[in-house]
């Protein structure tokens, strides 16, 4: 004994049965992540309204017979509990389920015990809650509002006023004016420490105007690729080998729906065009209006001005 207090007992490592799988796609980057499971139950809101609508409309229907399933189940435990069917038929105790979990009861059939009554208005309870829950779902998955903000397929690295320059373009895909529009742009880079260990740093990368009061058609988002930015120093080479992906958010006002919509996108190294522009995608018409066409959003072209690679690299 040397008067030291026992060391505590070694915590026994966590079990790892179960372990899944779980991807999330902000845009086109996928990521993992384990030892989550993919349906959490324990949380039914988030699960149900972050379903698709196939899997929301098949979740529906599963329910709707699984409830179904198992009262008519109940009803066969004691046989006579249902006037006018037939002794023991399956489907003449789902159909008076059905008809009692919706509350038309049309009368053919009714209750006949009271083992029947007690059944039935258990359903009837189960029914009307079931229908409030799945109505109110339903109005939150309309009532959440979207930003439709159309992306370029690709960014692209052109020459604006004298410096090299990443850019994205964007456009409005609503019939009304978006307004407050704010954008936000960094970069995903592979980094060193001093020790010799990888990681990967997520830096900003400022705009030239991050912020536009109304947003109608289309806007470009431009980073200056100078010696204070992230970038600098970064050509074809070197963005694909630190496997370089650049994030985009936008959040705007969508004035119709009275409510901040947002949206996000990524473009990978591969989606970086060196030495391009984006073609114009705005123009007068013979009127004196401006038209965008939205079809030449992603058309892009060279760039007269840039530098070769190789230089735009230094």
């Amino acid at each position: 004994m040397d008067g030291r207090p026992p060391a505590p007992p070694a915590a026994k490592p966590r079990s790892r049965r179960g372990e899944t799988t779980m991807r999330i796609r902000p845009g086109a980057y996928e990521l993992r992540k384990r030892g989550l499971a993919r349906w959490d139950f324990k949380d039914p809101y988030h699960l149900a309204v972050g379903l698709s609508w196939p899997g929301f409309l098949l979740l529906f229907v599963l329910l709707e017979l699984g409830i179904n399933a198992l009262f008519a189940a109940l009803y066969l435990l004691q046989p006579g509990s249902i006037a006018n069917a037939r002794p023991g038929e399956i489907s003449d105790a789902f159909f008076f389920s059905l008809e009692t979990l919706a509350t038309v009861g049309y009368g053919a059939m009714s209750p006949a015990t009271l083992y029947g009554h007690i059944l039935s208005a258990t359903e009837i309870i189960v029914g009307t809650a079931f229908v409030a829950i799945m109505t109110g779902l339903t109005f939150v998955r309309f009532s959440r509002p979207r930003g439709k903000i159309l992306f370029a397929d690709k960014a692209v690295i052109a020459t604006h006023n004298g410096f090299p320059t990443l850019m994205v373009r964007i456009a409005n895909g609503r019939t009304v004016t978006l307004t407050d529009a704010a954008a936000r742009m960094s970069v995903l880079l592979k980094e060193h420490t001093k020790e010799g260990h990888m990681y990967r740093g997520v830096h900003d990368l400022v705009l030239l105007r991050p912020h536009v009061p109304l947003f109608p058609l289309t806007w470009t988002l431009m980073h200056r690729i100078d010696e204070t930015s992230p970038l600098f120093g970064h050509g074809l080479q070197e963005l694909a080998r630190d496997d370089t992906r650049i994030f985009i958010s936008v959040e705007l006002r969508d004035p119709t729906l009275a409510a901040v919509v947002n949206a996000i996108r990524d473009y990978g190294h591969a989606e970086i065009a060196h030495g391009m522009r984006y073609a114009d995608a705005v123009s007068i018409d013979s009127h004196g209006r401006t038209i965008a066409d939205l079809d030449r959003i992603s058309v892009i072209e060279r760039d007269p001005f840039a530098l070769p690679a190789a230089q735009a690299a230094e």
